[in-house]
């Protein structure tokens, strides 16, 4: 027997970062390896698992409501309606993106909770977020059977957080996609690229750190910033000016390329010198993995889950401190033989990352609540 499931999708309709790029490699996955019935739900009903890289118009439009709160609240009042209203009932209902709505109609609720940075971080967020959040998450979040969350640190904070058993939350991984992000031979690209270059990938927003990060740059000695230029990549997100004020004040050294597709980032992981990643708090962090898969040596943030991903692969860096991450940069760009190090023990921890095992733990999840 068929069981139906159905995926929440709603974050597919944006540019894949974080949450809407774990929803659609599981997805995928679940859909080759399983005989699950699947749905999903975009606002809609639907078989199809959207290819956001095809659905342009979509991010278009939801682009224009993400400017206007009041529209933004209009359509997840309607997405809620839509929810209810031509529903079907399900065997489970997923939800990959914290908060579970009340008028899906299953047996089972399967929810992912990322991190607590809506209530840790709370500044760190837009209001109009904050508040939806506030309004919807605690009263909903127990609706569900089961959570997943991808670290064993946010399993930490979900037991002192809500009122869950711990049986009833799974540590599931994410992965990466190994067959993009790997060392190419063929490294060309449409892309005016400095020589030797220290690379950054996150969301240009506060909770990334890279105002911190820019400041550590800006302190490095001038013939480090000569030899070494910066790069920022990633999609613009929210209370950005300061960012784009001080790259525009280091034109010379620092360069923001915006968002790429995932084949001219790891093109562009593979050229890099050394990635840093100076996040203030991670569920789980992805983008250290996928620079460590195309050989590249990474500093990160010693906070939240980022050491139980990077493990003995990376070096560690106080976020909080410009300083310390000013140091750390030095470090790496000034001694090749731990470049190497970090290469050769980044290549081994990626193998223990992928979405294949990331679907197949949610599959037995899934199976195990049927």
């Amino acid at each position: 027997m068929k069981h139906n499931i159905l995926i929440d999708g709603v974050s597919l309709l944006s540019p894949l970062t974080g949450i809407g790029r774990y929803t659609y490699e599981v997805s995928k996955e679940l859909e080759r390896i399983s005989n699950l019935n699947i749905d999903y739900f975009y606002g809609y009903y639907s078989k199809s698992l959207i290819d956001a890289i095809s659905h342009r118009n979509i991010k278009a439009i939801k682009s224009i409501i993400n400017r206007f709160p009041l529209l933004k609240s209009g359509a997840r009042s309607v997405i809620e309606m839509s929810a209810e209203l031509f529903a079907k009932r399900y065997s489970i209902y997923w939800q990959p993106n914290f908060i579970p709505s009340r008028r899906v109609k299953a047996d089972r609720v399967i929810t992912s909770v990322h991190d607590f940075s809506f209530i840790k971080y709370r500044e760190y967020h837009p209001k109009e977020r904050i508040e939806y959040f506030d309004n919807n998450f605690f009263q909903n979040i127990y609706r569900s059977d089961r959570i997943i969350t991808g670290s064993n640190y946010t399993k930490g904070e979900i037991l002192k957080r809500l009122n869950f058993k711990e049986d009833d939350i799974r540590v599931i991984y994410h992965g990466i996609n190994h067959s993009r992000f790997r060392i190419y031979e063929d490294l060309e690209l449409d892309l005016e690229l400095p020589k030797k270059f220290i690379l950054s990938v996150g969301t240009v927003e506060p909770r990334k750190n890279i105002v911190r990060l820019l400041r550590a740059y800006e302190l490095l000695d001038r013939d480090i910033k000569e030899e070494y230029s910066l790069l920022l990549v990633g999609f613009k997100g929210w209370e950005n000016r300061e960012i784009m004020d001080i790259v525009e004040r280091n034109q010379k050294y620092i360069r923001y390329l915006g968002f790429l597709s995932d084949i001219d980032l790891a093109k562009v992981y593979n050229l890099a010198t050394c990635f840093i990643y100076p996040s203030i708090y991670e569920g789980f962090g992805i983008p250290p993995l996928e620079a460590m898969a195309c050989g590249t040596p990474v500093i990160s943030s010693d906070s939240s889950s980022l050491p139980e991903v990077g493990g003995d692969a990376v070096l560690y860096c106080n976020p909080m401190e410009i300083e310390d991450i000013k140091l750390k940069i030095e470090r790496l760009l000034g001694d090749i033989e731990l470049q190497k190090r970090l290469i050769s023990r980044g290549l081994e921890r990626v193998k223990l990352f992928s979405w294949e095992s990331s679907a197949r733990e949610h599959l037995k999840l899934f199976r195990e609540v049927i």
